[in-house]
């Protein structure tokens, strides 16, 4: 069976592309930042996509068949862990990255400048509380890119020291013998896919603020204005 599916690798992939595009476009501002705020809600749509597909996903892409404890973790380090998947260390990572991303994501939403952009959920909770994760979400692009720099730096580690190439199978798929610890429950299936791109899809709906009903004395934000 392939070590990674390709809705797997499809995100994977969407990921990378839509975190690399908001940065980019935070950086550098003005009128990008409507592109900025499109690229965070795809970025919520991503992650609920993945937190269903790690309960429904084949068996790699379950959150139970990579996410271990502490014991795990010291076995790896030990040189005693096998299996196909996410190593223990590499569980860590996956959880980090989507736990940080989203959380970004997620407080942009409500984050302003009073020039180029208002989050569309910001009426939600008052300029005041805006402010405060406005200044938040800033600090968080720092961790993300950190935490950017940590993966690829240990994807590169990976290569060079310990000749394992991971950037192969996110791209093919790979193959492997089907791990004996792998649930057997295959998974993955159409249903599956279909209800998870639905909650991706309401996800992405539901940040961009079109459910909102404006106060009478709002003022239309141009930069949302699509």
């Amino acid at each position: 069976m392939p070590i990674w599916d390709l809705p797997l690798r499809l995100f994977h992939w969407l990921l990378a592309l839509a975190v690399t595009g908001a940065v980019v476009t935070g950086w550098l501002g003005g009128n990008l930042m409507v592109w900025h705020g499109r690229l965070g809600a795809l970025i919520l749509g991503l992650i609920a996509f993945r937190l269903v597909w790690g309960v429904l996903g084949t068996p790699t892409a379950r959150f139970h068949h990579f996410v271990r404890g502490p014991a795990a973790i010291r076995a790896y380090l030990a040189g005693r862990w096998h299996g196909i998947g996410h190593n223990p260390l590499g569980a860590l990572s996956v959880v980090a990255m989507l736990l940080v991303i989203g959380l970004q994501a997620l407080s942009g939403h409500f984050a302003r400048d009073d020039i180029a952009f208002n989050g569309p959920l910001v009426s939600l909770i008052g300029n005041a509380a805006s402010d405060r994760i406005t200044r938040l979400h800033r600090l968080g692009a720092d961790l993300v890119l950190i935490l950017v720099a940590l993966h690829v730096t240990a994807i590169a580690y990976y290569r060079r020291v310990r000749k394992q190439d991971l950037i192969g199978p996110m791209l093919t798929g790979g193959r492997q013998g089907i791990d004996p610890a792998a649930d057997r429950r295959r998974g993955g299936g159409i249903v599956a896919l279909v209800f998870a791109l639905a909650v991706a899809s309401i996800t992405v709906w539901a940040f961009q603020g079109g459910w909102i009903t404006p106060s009478a004395d709002a003022v239309a934000d141009p930069a949302f204005d699509w």
